[in-house]
């Protein structure tokens, strides 16, 4: 198993009528974005985690700037957050995938 540590799994997802890659977080990737929505459900900006995530698993995202980010369409990035959630298996991914679709 050894041999596996660092190995990136990767899909592709629609986002804004492209195809996008998206890989599964890590569990310390994800621990990141849970300390993240910690600190902003206290301040109330829920964007942040969105974006954090979206760096996190986008494929040339990393260097998006905030303002890159808010430039696009809230439910266009509220459905690729759903599909990220939904392939890093993370807990609670039905519900958010599913009201992404609605």
């Amino acid at each position: 198993m050894k041999h596996l540590v660092g190995k990136r799994m990767v899909q592709e997802v629609s986002f804004m009528d492209e195809k996008v890659k998206i890989r599964k977080l890590s569990v310390q990737e994800i621990m990141k974005i849970q300390d993240q929505t910690k600190k902003t459900t206290k301040s109330g900006d829920e964007v942040s985690t969105l974006r954090t995530m979206i760096r996190l698993a986008v494929e040339g995202a990393e260097q998006l700037s905030d303002a890159d980010i808010d430039s696009f369409p809230l439910d266009e990035l509220s459905k690729l957050g759903a599909e990220i959630v939904k392939y890093s298996g993370m807990a609670g991914a039905e519900a958010p995938a599913e009201e992404a679709g609605n």
